[in-house]
C-alpha cells in the first residue's frame, strides 16, 4: 500500500512529506521535480510570495544513486517566506474561522497556516515520485486550463496535443486566442483586487483496464481519486468523462474489430462500475476564485465578538493552472497506489512481471477509441 504523509506551514520553517511504500528500484530525476516545482509556482495570476519561494528541496531518504531503495521516501522543501504572524478577524472563504472554533482559537494563523494551499507544494513532489514509477509502464498525466471566468475552450483536444503544447502557454491554456481572452479576465480581477476561478482538466492515459473495484463504495476508483483531488485546496467540483443527457448517446459503444474489442467513444471518461476500462481518464475540476481578496470585507475580531474587516494579506488572483498542476501529481499517488494494489510487489521487476502477465491475458482489447 503506498501512503504518504505531509507536514508544515505556510510560513514555517519547512514542509516535509514522507511517502512509504514505493517499490525498489525505480528511478528518480530531481530535475523533474524541480521542473513540476516551478509550473505549480510561476504562471501568470500568481501572488508576490512565488517570487520569494524557490521550491529549493531535498531528499532526505528513501533513495540511492537515484534508485528507490524500497524504504519510506522523505522530502523537505525549506520555506524562505518565514514569519509568525497574528490576525485575528477571520477571512471568508478561508478555514479561518471554521477551525477557530473548532480548535479554540483567536489567531487565525493557528488554522490558517496550515490550511494554506502552500502545502500542496510537498504533494507535489511526492507525487513526482509517483509519476516515475507509473513511467514505467506508460502510464502519462497530464493537465490544462479549458476555463477562466466564463471564458472556456471552444473545443477538446489529444493528450498529446495538450503534452506538447501547454507549456507555450503562461496559463497552461492549448488555444492560443482563447489563452489571451483568459489573460485579460485575469487581469481585470487584478486590476479590481479581486480574483477569479475556472476549470482545469487532468487527463491519464495509458492505464489498463482492471484498475478498482466494483465490489464495495470505497473500493470504487471515483470515491478513490475523488476524495484526493476534493481535498486540494480551492477545488469545489469534479467531473468524470463528458455525461450525454440521453443514455442512449452517453453510452461508449463496444465493438469488435479484427479480434480486438474497441470502444466507440469515450463519454464514460475511462472508469465503468467503479473500475478502469483502459481508456483516457479524464476529469474535470471546478476551482473557485481564490478567497484572498484586496478588497476590504466584513469580519468579526474573535477576542471581543466585535465587527471588523477581514486583514488584507498577499494572494493569487488566480489558482486554476497551479490546481491543475497539484491535481496531476495527487492523481498519480493515487494511481500508483491502485495500481500497486493490482499489481502488487516489493521491487519494480516484480511489478513488471505481473503486469506483463496480465496484458496478455487481457490482449485483445485494444484500449483505444476507433479512429
Amino acid at each position: 500500500m503506498l501512503r504518504y504523509l505531509t507536514a508544515g506551514e505556510s510560513h514555517g520553517d519547512s514542509l516535509v512529506g514522507i511517502l512509504e511504500g514505493m517499490v525498489a528500484g525505480v528511478r528518480i530525476d530531481k530535475k523533474k521535480i524541480a521542473e513540476e516545482l516551478r509550473h505549480r509556482r510561476d504562471h501568470f495570476g500568481r501572488s508576490e510570495r512565488m517570487q520569494i519561494e524557490d521550491e529549493d528541496f531535498e531528499i532526505l531518504s528513501g533513495l540511492r544513486n537515484q534508485l528507490t531503495t524500497g524504504a519510506p521516501i522523505a522530502i523537505r522543501i525549506k520555506n524562505k517566506d518565514v514569519k509568525e504572524l497574528e490576525d485575528y478577524s477571520p477571512r471568508p472563504g478561508h478555514a479561518d474561522l471554521a477551525g477557530c472554533l473548532k480548535y479554540g482559537f483567536q489567531n487565525i494563523h493557528l488554522i490558517a497556516e496550515r490550511a494554506s494551499a502552500r502545502e500542496t507544494s510537498i504533494r507535489v513532489a511526492l507525487g513526482v515520485i509517483a509519476k516515475f514509477f507509473l513511467s514505467n509502464f506508460r502510464v502519462d498525466i497530464v493537465s490544462h486550463t479549458v476555463r477562466i471566468g466564463e471564458i472556456r475552450n471552444k473545443k477538446q483536444y489529444s493528450f498529446e496535443y495538450i503534452k506538447e503544447n501547454r507549456f507555450f502557454s503562461s496559463i497552461y491554456c492549448v488555444e492560443s486566442e482563447t489563452e489571451k481572452l483568459m489573460i485579460e479576465k485575469i487581469r481585470e480581477a487584478m486590476t479590481a483586487g479581486d480574483t477569479i476561478g475556472g476549470e482545469t482538466e487532468v487527463v491519464v492515459k495509458g492505464l489498463p483496464a482492471g484498475l478498482g473495484s466494483h465490489v464495495h463504495y470505497d473500493r470504487r476508483m471515483e470515491f478513490r481519486i475523488g476524495g484526493a483531488l476534493l481535498s486540494i485546496p480551492g477545488v469545489k467540483g469534479l467531473e468524470i468523462g463528458n455525461p450525454q443527457y440521453l443514455g442512449s448517446l452517453n453510452n461508449d459503444p463496444i465493438i469488435v474489430r479484427n479480434g480486438k474489442i474497441i470502444r466507440g467513444s469515450n463519454y464514460a471518461g475511462g472508469l465503468e462500475g467503479g473500475i478502469s476500462n483502459g481508456q483516457d481518464i479524464v476529469i474535470r475540476l471546478t476551482i473557485k476564485p481564490a478567497p484572498s481578496l484586496r478588497q476590504k470585507i466584513e469580519s468579526v475580531d474573535l477576542r471581543n465578538n466585535e465587527p471588523s474587516s477581514a486583514p488584507i494579506l498577499r494572494g493569487d488572483t488566480c489558482i486554476v493552472p497551479a490546481a491543475g498542476i497539484v491535481a496531476e501529481n495527487v492523481l498519480a499517488l493515487e494511481i500508483a497506489n491502485l495500481f500497486l494494489e493490482k499489481f502488487g510487489g516489493d521491487s519494480l521487476e516484480e511489478v513488471k512481471r505481473s503486469w506483463r502477465a496480465y496484458l496478455e491475458k487481457t490482449a485483445s482489447v485494444s484500449w483505444s477509441i476507433k479512429e
